[in-house]
């Protein structure tokens, strides 16, 4: 068996705490945090790792005051443009989980511009799940397969899973959670079952 790690999820958590800590507005820690994502895509890629999720922003998140979450919507687009020359250089595939629709189109359009730039990347791929839940998911599978297979026939875990947001990702190996909590947090529910 081979216990290489090829899949690493990370919940990025404690950004806005971290800010809050030290006196500063909640959205300079998420500036904070994303301002690390390009060192940790660099270190996954000299671990040999080919997937890296990143957990940025969740379903329940839209509950946030407006202005933190159009803080985050910024902060994404602008991640997403200052990147795009780092990805095409050091070959990240860009790719997005979550329901995408939900983002301001502005973001959309920035995320889908990337991802189709560096579509044929293949030294790692990066997973940003915005607009993520675990239940979401799962629900939006379930719907998937209800408006498109007869109600009556039963499915595998196998057939399932190809209705999931990225079927063909493999799963995490491994599940890191920074700012301190010990939860999943509604994130990749059927697909750390063995992180």
């Amino acid at each position: 068996m081979d216990n290489k790690l090829q899949h690493i999820a990370i919940i990025m958590d404690g950004n806005g705490r971290w800010a809050q800590e030290r006196g500063l507005p909640r959205l300079e820690g998420h500036r904070a945090g994303a301002g690390q994502i390009r060192q940790v895509a660099s270190a996954a890629r000299r671990l040999g790792l080919k997937y890296l999720t990143l957990y940025a922003f969740s379903t329940e998140n839209w509950r946030r005051p407006p202005s933190e979450v159009q803080g985050l919507m910024d902060l994404a687009r602008q991640f997403s443009r200052d990147n795009l020359s780092d990805f095409m250089d050091n070959g990240i595939c860009l790719r997005t989980i979550g329901r995408i629709a939900d983002l301001p189109a502005a973001l959309q359009n920035s995320l889908g511009e990337v991802c189709e730039a560096t579509r044929d990347n293949h030294a790692l791929t990066v997973i940003l799940a915005l607009s993520y839940g675990g239940r979401a998911e799962i629900v939006d599978a379930v719907n998937t397969i209800l408006a498109s297979r007869p109600s009556t026939r039963s499915i595998t875990e196998q057939e399932f899973r190809q209705y999931l947001y990225a079927p063909d990702i493999p799963d995490p190996d491994l599940l890191i959670r920074t700012g301190g909590e010990q939860r999943l947090s509604n994130f990749l529910l059927w697909q750390l079952s063995y992180a």
